[in-house]
């Protein structure tokens, strides 16, 4: 059957409103997820403050070494509109080299703008490390806290393996090559390897403490031994300063270094936080308006920026360990 003009030209006519609506539908619901994601977390917009503020710097979770979190650092230490910095620190601690890096980007951090550190539930071992990097410390009572030293675990499945009729072989370079093995049971010389290693770098760790927090050589004997504190047995013998909380390192702030009053505080999260929380957002704001095919993407994306890597000697915090 052929068509006349007449209803071809209504039929392209037709094609073009149900075009320009489609385009009006999807513009509209790109709009509709920017107003999610601005109504969720007007953090993402801090990084954009032209005006003077308080900066909060997060340290949580396992500490390692954290490229994006040392070039946020920087940038608060950049900033002309930073006129103060509130580092919250709620951690068991982390590897040695990671706590190594933080502490020395915290430390160029304090050389330019006020620091004051929080602490929360926790900050033990290397998130203890991170905290005294600040001027100031601020704990609440019932914080745990101390835990300073490091530790290197290893599995050892000799007594298994020969249970079950496994036997390794090895041929190595040098007879402390590949120490600890989890293969073999180390001899004197692999534990003394051990021993110097943690022992090391238990000394690298108290120097610091010693030089930060200047404490009595009684304080210091209690500190060596690697236990944990209390928040109000930390500032008995000089680990933090003060028991309170944010509002107590705001008034430190204003009182002892000269920040102003009512200044914002305005969270700042690395590039990669915000811009996997940016996706996160994006997908869970169309989900909600599109349904299952996008709120499995948004899960997807949040499971992917979990994934961490853990090597080297550790300064942590195991509470299933403590005695």
């Amino acid at each position: 059957m052929t068509l006349d003009a007449d209803s071809l030209a209504e039929r392209r006519r037709l094609k073009r409103r149900l075009s320009f609506w489609r385009i009006g539908a999807i513009v509209l619901a790109v709009a509709a997820v920017v107003g999610f994601i601005i109504s969720r977390d007007k953090d993402m917009l801090a990084d954009l403050s032209f005006s003077p503020h308080v900066a909060r710097v997060t340290v949580e979770g396992f500490i390692s070494d954290n490229r994006e979190q040392r070039k946020l650092i920087k940038a608060v230490g950049d900033s002309d509109q930073v006129r103060g910095v509130i580092l919250y620190v709620d951690s068991p601690g982390g590897t040695t080299a990671g706590a190594e890096a933080l502490y020395n980007s915290l430390r160029r951090l304090a050389e330019k703008k006020p620091v004051v550190a929080v602490f929360g539930t926790a900050a033990t071992s290397a998130a203890y490390l991170a905290g005294i990097s600040a001027d100031h410390i601020v704990a609440r009572g019932n914080t745990i806290t101390g835990s300073v030293g490091v530790i290197l675990q290893y599995a050892e499945f000799s007594e298994l393996l020969k249970n079950v009729g496994i036997k390794v072989e090895e041929v190595r370079s040098g007879p402390l090559k590949a120490v600890p093995s989890p293969f073999t049971v180390p001899d004197p010389a692999g534990r003394a390897l051990v021993e110097e290693l943690v022992n090391e770098s238990r000394n690298w760790f108290v120097n610091i403490v010693t030089d930060r927090r200047k404490l009595a050589e009684g304080s210091l004997e209690q500190v060596r031994t690697g236990r944990i504190y209390t928040g109000r047995q930390a500032l008995e013998i000089g680990l933090i300063d003060e028991i309170g909380d944010e509002e107590s390192a705001l008034k430190w702030l204003q009182e002892k270094r000269g920040v102003p009053k009512d200044l914002e505080v305005i969270e700042k999260k690395p590039e990669s936080t915000s811009s996997s929380f940016f996706m996160r957002s994006m997908m869970q704001g169309a989900a909600s308006l599109f349904g299952g095919v996008f709120e499995q993407a948004a899960e997807l994306i949040g499971d992917a920026t979990r994934f961490n890597h853990l090597d080297g000697l550790i300064s942590v915090w195991h509470p299933q360990n403590q005695q």
